[in-house]
C-alpha cells in the first residue's frame, strides 16, 4: 500500500509534464498562441476525464475478467520498460522523425488528437487502474482521483508555458533532467515488474 507521496511520484513520472514539454511544443509549433491555450485547456479536461473514467472502467473489467492486480502491474511495467528504454536509446540516435501532420482547426479535435499518448500513456493508465483496484475504501479512491487531477493540472501548466520554457539554457537543463529521468524510468519499470511478481507469488521477497 503506497502513501500519497509515492503515488504522486509514480503518476508524475508516468503522466507528468517533464516528458510532455518538447513533444507538445513541437506539435503546436504552427498554432497561434490563443489557439494553443484553448487546445491545452481541452487537452487537460479530456485527459483528466479519460484517466479517471478509464481507471474505474479498468477496475470493473479486472473484477469481471478475474484478472489479478499483479498481472496488470506486470503488463504496465513491461510496457513502461519498453517505452522508457526506447526513449533512453533515442537520445543516442540521429533525429529521423518526419514532420507531423497539421492539427485540426477545432481546438477540441486537436486536443483529442494529442491526448493519446502524449498526455495519457498506456502504462500511466495501467497505473491508475491498479491504484483504483487496490484502493480499500472510498477515501483512498478519492485521494487517487485528487492526485491524478493534480498531475493533469501540472501538465496543463507545462502546456501553457512550453513555448516560454524551451529557450536558452532552459533547454539544456531540461535535456539533462530528461536524461536522468529516462534512466530512472527504466529502473522504476523493473521495480514494477518485480513488485507484480511478488504480488503474484512468483517471488518470495
Amino acid at each position: 500500500m503506497f502513501g500519497p507521496a509515492e503515488i504522486f511520484t509514480f503518476l508524475f513520472v508516468m503522466l507528468g509534464p517533464l516528458r510532455l514539454l518538447g513533444p507538445w511544443a513541437q506539435r503546436t509549433r504552427g498554432v497561434d498562441e490563443k489557439s494553443a491555450r484553448r487546445i491545452a485547456l481541452w487537452a487537460f479536461v479530456v485527459a483528466t476525464f479519460m484517466a479517471i473514467a478509464g481507471g474505474f472502467v479498468g477496475r470493473a473489467l479486472l473484477a469481471n475478467w478475474q484478472v489479478p492486480t499483479g498481472a496488470l502491474q506486470m503488463a504496465g511495467g513491461i510496457v513502461f520498460f519498453l517505452v522508457a528504454l526506447q526513449q533512453l536509446l533515442e537520445r543516442y540516435e540521429p533525429d529521423l522523425h518526419a514532420t507531423p501532420p497539421p492539427l485540426p482547426s477545432s481546438p477540441f479535435a486537436a486536443a483529442c488528437q494529442l491526448v493519446f499518448p502524449m498526455l495519457l500513456t498506456p502504462y500511466g493508465i495501467a497505473a491508475v487502474i491498479a491504484l483504483f483496484a487496490s484502493s480499500p475504501d472510498a477515501g483512498r479512491t478519492a485521494t487517487v482521483i485528487g492526485l491524478v487531477t493534480l498531475v493533469m493540472f501540472l501538465d496543463l501548466v507545462a502546456m501553457l508555458l512550453a513555448r516560454r520554457l524551451l529557450v536558452g539554457v532552459t533547454v539544456i537543463i531540461l535535456q539533462v533532467v530528461g536524461a536522468v529521468l529516462a534512466v530512472l524510468q527504466v529502473a522504476l519499470a523493473i521495480q514494477f515488474i518485480l513488485l507484480s511478481m511478488r504480488n503474484l507469488g512468483i517471488l518470495r521477497t
